[in-house]
């Protein structure tokens, strides 16, 4: 009896601290719920963690493999947490709104004259996040977009 005590008190815990958890990360990205990637605020385990109360492990152990279905989609919750770019203004942008940024600048370019990695980096840039051509070069793999020369060659192949 007094195991399954234990036991019960064990799971009501970590249901209240996964509701913790889950709650500061929904406050910590209205932004994003409201208005979708272009909107996800950079966020760290540590930040989560200093808000509720625990260790970053235990935020890292709770959203590792937690799903939260939102206005703009399922996301996975270790998803919503990314690093921070530096901006123009006094705040910050995160890693995967720009990611983001980069795959809708992609797709909405002319196939006959895609953009390179240094416009890429150079629109991204005046825009406000200071961007490096070779962050974006990285984001590009990481979306698996080819390069503008691959890209031209495809454009070219299918016309």
């Amino acid at each position: 009896l007094s195991v399954a005590r234990w036991l019960r008190r064990a799971v009501e815990h970590r249901n209240q601290t996964t509701l913790a958890v889950g709650a500061e990360i929904v406050r910590r990205q209205a932004a994003f719920l409201e208005g979708g990637l272009a909107h996800l605020q950079p966020m760290t385990l540590r930040d989560v963690a200093e808000a509720v109360g625990v260790h970053e492990s235990t935020v890292s152990r709770v959203t590792t493999g937690i799903m939260m279905v939102t206005p703009q989609g399922t996301f996975g919750l270790k998803r919503l947490f990314t690093t921070a770019l530096a901006t123009d203004g006094e705040g910050a942008t995160s890693s995967e709104a720009v990611r983001h940024r980069i795959q809708q600048l992609v797709r909405d370019e002319n196939p006959a004259n895609p953009l390179s990695d240094d416009a890429l980096a150079r629109i991204i840039t005046e825009d406000g996040t200071h961007l490096a051509r070779r962050t974006v070069a990285k984001y590009r793999d990481m979306l698996r977009i080819a390069s503008s020369f691959e890209r031209k060659r495809r454009a070219r192949l299918a016309s």
